[in-house]
């Protein structure tokens, strides 16, 4: 059947398929929109399925924090290229999820992807993206926290790195909590204190540090003492409060809060680009 040209654009508007594309699947449909629009669809659920084991390690990492800091989300956005990253309608849809974890307090990518978005769910407006962009776009980690202490938000300049730290209390200084944050960033800590260090890793370390004084010569016995020391240094580099104070190297993280009189910290979410949370 004869296909018009304002049925084609008209198919590209509401769907950002391309030219070619809309005009195919409106003859396949033999004019009928609605059908061409579900066409449409289903090529980008086949393209999102083709796509699925690209990296995309591209996107953007947004934050939401309400303005007493009881509240706060983020939400990562990924995709395969730095060009679809910096694309206007990328950013946009990355913002939009973020306010919709933040006012909903989602915990989890599924109870986003059946969310309404633009008179279809979030999972099918994903997919319809992939089908125009070409390119695997995924939601790779998205948190949601509320608290009756603090929560302080730092975002690294280029939208590719985000902190979020939990205090138990009010802080006395916002400063003091956006270097905890940029201490986070920058020291990539795997836990907050020495007892939250899943005991795997404790185990690991403890048989690699021994394995290495023994190969040093050290007696097994000797080697299982000074072990130990070898595993209070792991701690110093991996656990925030036992970490050197970036801006102070005289003093730890907890040092520094306790001499500020400020709350210690609860808990903390580090999202970085390219990442699995």
């Amino acid at each position: 059947m004869n296909i018009s040209a304002t049925d084609v654009k008209n198919l590209r508007e509401q769907t950002g398929a391309g030219m070619m594309d809309c005009k195919k699947a409106l003859a396949e449909a033999n004019g009928d929109f609605n059908l061409a629009v579900e066409i449409l669809r289903k090529k980008g659920q086949k393209v999102s399925e083709k796509r699925a084991d690209r990296d995309a390690n591209q996107g953007t990492v947004i934050v939401k924090i309400s303005a007493d800091g009881s509240h706060a989300a983020a939400l990562s956005l990924n995709c395969e290229t730095d060009f679809v990253a910096r694309n206007e309608e990328f950013l946009q849809t990355a913002s939009d999820f973020a306010t919709m974890v933040f006012d909903n307090k989602l915990t989890s990518f599924d109870q986003l992807k059946d969310m309404a978005y633009k008179g279809i769910t979030v999972g099918k407006f994903l997919d319809d993206m992939i089908g125009k962009i070409g390119e695997k776009i995924a939601v790779n980690a998205l948190y949601s926290l509320s608290t009756t202490g603090q929560i302080v938000a730092y975002e690294h300049p280029g939208n590719q790195l985000a902190v979020l730290v939990e205090f138990d209390g009010r802080l006395k200084n916002a400063e003091n909590g956006r270097d905890v944050a940029m201490q986070i960033a920058a020291m990539r800590p795997i836990a907050v204190s020495s007892d939250q260090v899943d005991s795997t890793i404790l185990e690991k370390e403890l048989e690699i540090a021994k394995e290495q004084l023994i190969n040093e010569g050290k007696p097994a016995d000797i080697a299982e003492k000074a072990a130990q020391g070898k595993l209070r240094r792991f701690f110093e580099e991996s656990v925030l409060l036992d970490q050197k104070f970036v801006k102070d190297n005289s003093v730890t993280i907890a040092q520094f809060l306790k001499n500020s009189g400020e709350p210690t910290v609860k808990a903390f979410w580090r999202l970085q680009l390219g990442e699995t949370a």
